[in-house]
């Protein structure tokens, strides 16, 4: 036997059992801890993560008497991740099967232009590998430094959450684009 406790999230109630319950807890806490925005957009933005799990709540226990277990709380908390694409959700590098990787700069860990960066990420290798490759390129030749500013000249920026997600092989759903949107009203 075990306990339930009922909870409403966005206006919809639902019967969660108690371990679910704390899971719930523990990763809405751990969301919001990890969001780098002002107080005022936090209470925003947790509004609409808690709109999101209830949805997909309803969209798998839906209006009935079904209770939500620790099983579907771990796979909410996996499909909408962390707002910095840390621990708690899938890897923001792990490609959609099906969508196209397209090359573009990382503006978002870039050190000189986001070339390495982009590498990287496009190839799914570890950034620091790239750079040091770069590094070595550049000290033993000038092909090198060539090759860093045809790639800074040819290869555009991911300047919005659709390109990110194409740079990374995610397909650009919401979902997926909310992890690189910044909220900044």
């Amino acid at each position: 036997m075990k306990k339930v406790v009922n909870v409403s999230l966005a206006g919809r109630s639902f019967t969660l059992e108690e371990d679910a319950y704390n899971r719930l807890t523990d990763y809405l806490e751990h969301y919001k801890a990890r969001l780098t925005v002002t107080e005022s957009q936090k209470a925003e933005v947790m509004e609409d993560i808690e709109g999101r799990v209830a949805e997909l709540f309803y969209q798998s226990v839906g209006a009935g008497d079904r209770v939500v277990s620790l099983e579907l709380v771990e796979q909410v908390a996996r499909a909408l991740g962390m707002p910095d694409g840390s621990q708690e959700g899938p890897r923001p590098n792990t490609a959609d099967p099906g969508v196209e990787r397209k090359l573009f700069r990382d503006p978002d860990d870039k050190k000189i232009a986001g070339v390495c960066s982009g590498l990287a990420i496009y190839l799914d290798v570890d950034v620091t590998l790239i750079r040091i490759l770069m590094l070595v390129a550049i000290i033993f030749g000038t092909a090198g430094i060539w090759i860093y500013i045809i790639f800074w000249i040819a290869v555009p920026v991911a300047d919005t959450p659709a390109k990110k997600c194409q740079l990374r092989g995610l397909a650009p759903t919401p979902e997926n684009m909310s992890r690189f949107t910044t909220y900044s009203r």
